[in-house]
Order: structure tokens, then sequence, then C-alpha cells
């Protein structure tokens, strides 16, 4: 019987048309009135796989709009009891499944009190998150009944790029986003396996520019259901310490994607390879497969900001079938549960 988790991956195509079909009046009139009042400063709040949508909606809002972001750290307001004071006008975008963790709630009450503009990313629309914010952006995820998060992270992330899509003045965007759900339904059909890792017992995860937060989020599935110690990293950052780690045969797994970043990326690898790492790769780009030990091929790619949703979804079944080849149940992560409450 298959996983909560892979089904509810395979679910992603349809919540994903639905969230884009669904969203685009209030996405459309949010975008207006940001192209009007551009933000000095956006603020992001988010925990777990969440935290991952926020970063990568900063890689593209700083990429492709300009716009400066900054990951609030909620402690310093639930812990520290401080208020920084943002610049005006500010916008504070809010990442969350179940919209229940008190410090992200609070964080946007608090930043709403301010006069900043805030936007919640949540699914459960009844959330104290969702009533928190002005304004509540649906992720038309469902129940998401495994621990680990696919689908929902998924729409979190699509959000972000229709958001975007609508924020920019060029049409390609716009354009490309009609391909996402089939595309996501194509990407649960990645050639290769994780069978390399069944016996690991560390692992590194690296991407540069739109992939990083694909692996931060790899990193983490790893962690949950496989059981298995892995750590994400910016190809770049690995550089600056972690790489004193590697040994022969220290599994590293890269997320790779045509974009601005590529051929600094590959060069990384082939560095990484000379020094005795065994590379799984995960890309639809052909030179990053030719330098794997083991290669994971996408079988489809968008625009830089589509696909690293196609490389998350690609990830999915492969982390649940390892889970599986190490004895482990996906659907029941060790000391964990669905909804974690934290300030």
């Amino acid at each position: 019987m298959a996983s909560w988790m892979r089904r509810e991956a395979e679910e992603a195509p349809l919540v994903v048309e639905r969230l884009l079909r669904e969203n685009e009046p209030e996405v459309r009139g949010l975008a207006a009135f940001l192209r009007r009042h551009p933000p000095a400063l956006v603020l992001t709040a988010a925990r777990g796989s969440a935290g991952h949508a926020a970063l990568f909606a900063k890689y593209l809002l700083e990429a492709r709009l300009l716009w400066p972001v900054l990951s609030l750290a909620p402690s310093v307001l639930t812990l520290y009891g401080a208020r920084p004071k943002p610049p005006f006008p500010s916008l504070f975008l809010a990442f969350s499944q179940s919209g229940e963790s008190p410090d992200v709630v609070e964080a946007v009450r608090a930043y709403r009190r301010q006069g900043v503009l805030t936007v919640a990313f949540v699914n459960r629309e009844e959330s104290p998150l969702a009533q928190a914010a002005e304004v509540v952006l649906p992720l038309h995820a469902g129940e998401e009944r495994a621990v680990a998060a696919t689908k929902s992270l998924l729409a979190m992330m699509a959000a972000t790029a229709q958001l975007l899509a609508h924020l920019l003045e060029a049409p390609r965007l716009k354009e490309a986003l009609p391909a996402l759900p089939e595309a996501l339904a194509r990407a649960l059909g990645v050639e290769g396996s994780l069978e390399y890792l069944v016996e690991a017992e560390n692992l590194f995860a690296l991407g540069r520019g739109f992939t990083y937060p694909v692996a931060l989020e790899a990193a983490l599935k790893l962690k949950e259901v496989a059981g298995l110690h892995a750590e994400g990293f910016s190809a770049a950052e690995f550089l600056h310490g972690p790489q004193a780690l590697l040994e022969p045969g220290f599994p590293v797994l890269a997320l790779a994607q045509r974009d601005e970043a590529l051929q600094v990326l590959l060069a990384t690898l082939e560095g990484l390879k000379a020094k005795g790492a065994h590379l799984l790769v995960l890309s639809p780009e052909l030179e990053a497969l030719a330098l794997a030990d083991t290669p994971l091929r996408l079988p489809t790619a968008l625009s830089p900001e589509l696909t690293p949703l196609l490389l998350a979804q690609g990830l999915y079944p492969l982390a649940e079938a390892l889970a599986r080849a190490r004895g482990l149940d996906p659907d029941r992560p060790r000391h964990l549960a669905k909804v974690t409450r934290t300030r």
C-alpha cells in the first residue's frame, strides 16, 4: 500500500492546478497594489519545510524584483519581547501548512499592528495565522496526513511563483505557469534511485541560487523519513568549511537546473568529485548528470523560477523509497507530529 507521503506528492499537480485557478483574482489584486506601493523591505516568517518556501521567495523576489528580503527570527519578538521597526512601506510574508505555530502568528500580529501589509500562505483558512493576516492566499492542498510535508510545500512555492508572475512586467513567467501541474506529474518519474544511501550514515545536499532551498528541503526529508543524517548547504557556503568532512565515497546530493548559477555549481561539483565525493545529481541537465556517480534524471524542466518545484517533487518519491529500503515507515517519523507549536 502506498504511503500517505507518496499519495500526497501525487496529489500535488491537482493541488497546484486548483491553487493557480482559485487564487488568481486575489493575487492579481495584491500584485497591482504592490506594483503601486513597492515595499522597501520584505519580511518572512516560517518553520520547517515552510521555511524553505520562504527562502525560495527570498531568492525570487531579490533576483527578479530587486526587493530586499529578510527572514525574521520570531524569538526576537516572542522570547526577547523586542519589536524591530521596519521601514515603510514593508511587506510581511508568512508561510505555514497548519497556521497554528504561536511564534509565526504572534509575529504577523505584531507587524500588522505596526502598519505592515501581512500576507499568509496557509493551508487552513480557519487557522489563527489566517485570522491574523490582512491577506490570505490559501494553499488549497486539502488535508495533509503525512507528517512530512509534500503537497503543501509545493503549493507554497507555486503560490509564490504566481505572485511573482503578476508582479513582473514581462509575461514570460505568467505564460509558463499553466504548464506547471502537468510538469509536476511528470517529475514523479525520476530515472534512478537512492540505493547508494541505504547503508549511509551521513550526506550533504547542495544547491546554488534557486535550488538551494530545495537542497535544504531534501536534507530535511531525508532526516525525517529515512533517518539519515543529512545537511543542506549552499554549494558556495559548503566550500567555506564543511567540505573538510569529505572522504572517499562520502555521498553528496546536488540539485542542479539551467539558470545563472549552473556553471558555477558544475565547477564546484567537479572539485568535489576530485576530492572523492560520491555525487548523486538530481537534474534535468545532461552536463550536470554527466558528473554524477549516481545520476537522477528529472524528466522535465520549466523556467528557472519553476524548475525548483519539479526538483522537490522528484525528490519526494526517492526519499520515500529510501525510507522503506532502510526499514522505516515514511509516514511515522520518530519523535515528530504533524503540527508543531513553538514560541
